[in-house]
């Protein structure tokens, strides 16, 4: 049982050929660079050799991967990061940057997860942004019933004088009601803010 978890636990070796391919050792079969994508969000390890040399091109292909996320529109490297990153280079400080940059990430992701649950918490606890989506259908509700009012044989609502009065009243319930339901979502936003 422990020699499975340490085969396991060796990365996946995946080839990089001459034509820009790549080949996934492990499941004998092709890659992209969104499978590779894919496997280091599972956690996945792998090593990316050079087919010809056995260099290791690992860090050149992660950072290609990231390059075409950023092209996607999935920017997460402002422009001034990357410019300072660029400085760097040639830097007598360079040496101290990989592992700065390392251990900064590394206490990014240990906290990551609780950062998750207080965001969780923060949705559980406000009723105004648990209680969203209610308030989106009740608003599509109001905003169906206004075009009702002003389009009332369009909609099939046109009757007796005596109907539409007892509409316009609920109409005027359902109105005042909203009214009172946005007063306290923004009394309750307003709390948020003040809290921050």
């Amino acid at each position: 049982m422990a020699e499975k978890n340490d085969k396991t636990a060796e990365p996946i070796i995946i080839k990089k050929y001459a034509n820009r391919r790549l080949y996934n050792t492990a499941k004998s079969s092709y890659v992209t660079l969104d499978h590779l994508s894919h496997m280091v969000r599972e956690g996945q390890d792998f090593v990316v050799n050079d087919a010809k040399s056995g260099q290791d091109i690992t860090r050149s292909v992660l950072a290609q991967i990231i390059f075409e996320e950023e092209a996607k529109g999935q920017t997460m490297l402002p422009a001034n990061f990357l410019r300072q990153l660029i400085r760097l280079y040639g830097d007598t400080l360079q040496g101290f940057v990989p592992g700065y940059l390392e251990a900064s990430m590394e206490t990014f992701s240990r906290n990551q997860e609780q950062m998750r649950e207080q965001v969780q918490k923060a949705f559980e606890a406000n009723p105004a942004l648990a209680n969203f989506e209610a308030l989106a259908r009740s608003n599509m509700e109001w905003f169906e019933n206004a075009l009702r009012m002003f389009a009332p044989f369009a909609s099939g609502i046109g009757g007796k004088a005596g109907d539409n009065s007892r509409l316009d009243s609920k109409k005027e319930v359902e109105l005042e009601e909203l009214k009172s339901q946005l007063a306290a979502m923004q009394e309750q936003l307003s709390k948020i803010v003040k809290d921050k």
